[in-house]
């Protein structure tokens, strides 16, 4: 079934829209959720969170594309768990190491999540990324995105895991090179 028929579905209302987007989208959502929490039982609470919050909003939205819709749901729940969670216990997790990485690119006067939820913000993320060759979009979007491991991106891109790294770095520095320029970030004194 096609993500127009499915968005259908959820206008009218019929229970079979959630079981159409399962069958479509559910393996993909739970990897998205899987590698922010690393837990099944987690990953797949956020999956159902996800099916509930894709029913509450169809009828104000009408996506064209399913799969970026659901994957913003998904990550959105799955990092409102992680930040939970961390709350009560700091520690390592590749979701604070991604979120660390790209806190070089913003100043450290501004709050990252808040930050990148602001439009003009968001809006200069995007074009940035539409600048950059697809294989370096995929590699930074499957790491400050989907939240991949290094070792994972290196596996689907056939790079190095250290190859991986000095993409992500030197994506990273254009970005914060980007941003400057932009006026969208301060350079920060090193310490």
């Amino acid at each position: 079934m096609n993500d127009k028929d499915i968005v259908n579905l959820y206008w009218e209302r019929s229970e079979q829209a959630i079981v159409e987007t399962e069958k479509k989208y559910g393996r993909y959502c739970h990897i998205i959720a899987y590698n922010i929490l690393n837990s099944s039982e987690d990953s797949e609470e956020c999956v159902n969170d996800t099916w509930m919050s894709a029913w509450n909003a169809m009828p104000d939205k009408r996506p064209e594309r399913l799969s970026p819709f659901l994957a913003k749901i998904t990550r959105n729940f799955a990092l409102t768990k992680i930040v939970r969670r961390t709350a009560k216990k700091r520690g390592g997790g590749e979701t604070g190491l991604a979120l660390e990485e790209l806190d070089e690119c913003v100043a450290s006067n501004y709050d990252l999540e808040q930050e990148i939820e602001g439009r003009e913000l968001s809006q200069a993320i995007d074009h940035f990324l539409d600048s950059l060759p697809e294989e370096e979009q995929l590699i930074f979007l499957g790491r400050y995105w989907f939240l991949a491991t290094e070792q994972e991106i290196a596996e689907k891109t056939g790079l190095s895991r250290s190859g991986v790294a000095a993409a992500l770095k030197r994506t990273r520095n254009k970005l914060k090179t980007y941003l400057i320029t932009e006026g969208l970030c301060t350079i920060q004194k090193e310490s």
